[in-house]
């Protein structure tokens, strides 16, 4: 029993770590959000709600000023404030909006709310797993277990996102908006982020904005020649 020990107490590590961050999100979400009720995005939902036939969905505005958007382990969908803003300022359409509404309920969708706090822990247990391996390396062997473990993060990441814009695809094109605004707001995202993507691409938690586009139009076509 005690060679089992080790795993033992790795598991519950795993496991309150996981349900730390999942209640420190719903606390942060509980404090920090109010329903959407935007007037121009409003209509967005009634149509996103038909494609998918319901009578409507619901969303909510976390109120920070990052540009993003959210889907949270419960399933609710949020638009950050900093979105709403760029709306109002006339930087991106009621369309695109409904673009990243429709990505996120791809994740729900897909499950990968959930999953990324799976993954999150997983990456913890790798970090420990290898740090543990490599100790006796000093400096560098922490520097290869957290380097290992965020490139894996990263790539499970990027998939989960690939799948979650061709979700997005087919609502917006089922919703009468085509993939139109979605492609064109991610030619946009790093003028509003304030940034692009830096460094390795095995490093990043999303894919560039060309290959998500490209990977957009490949399923047209696709989808068109059926």
């Amino acid at each position: 029993m005690m060679r089992f020990l080790p795993i033992i107490l790795l598991v519950l590590y795993l496991a309150a770590m996981w349900f730390f961050s999942s209640w420190r999100l719903r606390q942060e979400l509980a404090t920090k959000s109010t329903p959407l009720t935007h007037p121009r995005l409003v209509p967005m939902l009634n149509r996103l709600g038909a494609a998918m036939d319901l009578k409507t969905i619901s969303a909510h505005v976390y109120e920070v000023a990052p540009v993003n958007g959210l889907a949270a382990p419960d399933g609710r969908i949020f638009l950050t404030r900093g979105f709403i803003d760029k709306l109002d300022e006339g930087k991106v359409t009621e369309a695109e909006l409904a673009s990243v509404i429709a990505h996120e309920l791809g994740h729900v969708a897909h499950g990968h709310a959930r999953r990324r706090m799976i993954d999150f822990a997983g990456q913890n247990a790798i970090r420990v797993a290898l740090g543990t391996f490599l100790r006796f390396v000093p400096f560098f062997g922490p520097w290869v277990a957290n380097l290992v473990a965020t490139a894996i993060a990263a790539r499970l990441s990027r998939q989960d996102e690939y799948e979650a814009d061709a979700f997005a695809s087919a609502l917006m094109i089922k919703a009468g908006l085509g993939t139109g605004p979605q492609k064109s707001l991610f030619r946009k995202l790093p003028g509003l982020t304030g940034g692009g993507s830096a460094g390795p691409v095995w490093f990043l938690s999303h894919p560039p904005a060309e290959a998500r586009i490209a990977a957009i139009e490949k399923l047209e076509s696709r989808w068109r020649s059926r």
